[in-house]
């Protein structure tokens, strides 16, 4: 009996419980996704490879197999739906298409056809043979860098942040910064290596010292900016309700500048990561750019192109958490501000 028959006889609707459930729909994109990465293993397993040389490209069959258990995870999302799963891989699911494509044109031109020279191109399962037996040097690079970076970083974002504040709020002190800004500012940190290594004790702390300096830089110009930019009618109502000289910076200045700081923030750090490979490939003994100057200098293109992979999730999961952190920090100016 439907609804409506039942409002007619007088009787009461059927709740949401005694509704009979409806069947979930199969999520078409994710099942064109798994059905894109099974061909990608078929093709990797059945296709042989074109050996050149001393190219024999191990874990062929490990790659494949891997392949084929992420079309099978993919099938399973597709059809189950479960909403924890789905509602994270629902908006990669293009990428999800895509990717496979391109893995397996990537495939065809190294492995099975070789139309690209040996040793300068390697298929994805060299990459897989580069994590699994040089993981420990790879790892020890990626520690020593991260930890490089935050030192670097973390010593450039503070100083920038209250030399920003500093200048923006007093115009005697941006009278003599002003003009440091305007000439050290455009000049790249990679260029000034010579003279870091020079003057520092070691290349470690000359590489932190080029890492803060590139991130001090933009940090302290959009914090000075968001300072700069705070409306007069604040402090005018902060001052009538008498709020002194401290309030008005620590609860009325920043608070309106962070916006301005994490876009410093932001550019900061995508500066300190081409310092951190440059200084990393002059002088530090361990580093990612230390691993990729040492894998070009032994024709290990795949441990090259394996650190760069690397180093691309890591930054990329470093930008993530900061926009994470400026969410969190700023969710009071949802609304105001265009995000």
């Amino acid at each position: 009996m439907s609804s409506l028959d039942q409002s007619l006889a007088g009787a009461p609707p059927a709740t949401a419980a005694e509704r009979p459930a409806q069947p979930a729909r199969l999520w078409t994109t994710g099942l064109v996704a798994a059905l894109a990465w099974l061909v990608l293993a078929a093709l990797t397993w059945q296709w042989p490879n074109r050996k050149v040389g001393f190219a024999d490209w191990a874990y062929t069959t490990e790659f494949a197999i891997g392949v084929a258990v992420l079309a099978a995870f993919l099938a399973l999302v597709a059809v189950l739906r479960r909403r924890s799963v789905f509602a994270w891989l629902r908006p990669a699911g293009p990428w999800l298409v895509a990717l496979p494509v391109l893995f397996a044109v990537w495939e065809v031109v190294t492995a099975k056809l070789a139309l690209l020279p040996v040793p300068f191109f390697a298929p994805p399962q060299a990459l897989i043979e580069v994590y699994a037996d040089d993981w420990p040097r790879l790892g020890d690079s990626l520690v020593n860098s991260l930890w490089l970076l935050a030192n670097g970083y973390v010593l450039g974002a503070v100083s920038g942040f209250l030399t920003g504040v500093a200048v923006g709020w007093s115009r005697a002190l941006g009278y003599w910064v002003h003009p440091v800004l305007r000439l050290l500012g455009p000049i790249p940190s990679t260029a000034l290596l010579p003279l870091a290594f020079f003057f520092f004790p070691s290349s470690w702390a000359a590489a932190v010292f080029l890492i803060a300096l590139a991130t001090w830089f933009p940090v302290t110009v959009l914090t000075w900016s968001g300072v700069a930019s705070v409306d007069r009618a604040y402090y005018d109502v902060a001052r009538t309700l008498g709020a002194g000289e401290r309030f008005l910076v620590l609860r009325v200045a920043i608070p309106a500048a962070l916006p301005h700081v994490f876009v410093g923030l932001f550019m900061g750090l995508g500066a300190s990561f081409s310092v951190l490979v440059a200084a990393e490939m002059m002088g530090v003994k361990s580093g990612l750019g230390w691993y990729l100057q040492w894998a070009q200098g032994w024709a290990s293109y795949s441990n090259m192109y394996a650190a760069l992979i690397v180093m691309a999730l890591v930054f990329s999961g470093l930008i993530t958490l900061l926009f994470r952190l400026r969410d969190r920090l700023l969710a009071w100016q949802k609304g105001v501000v265009r995000w």
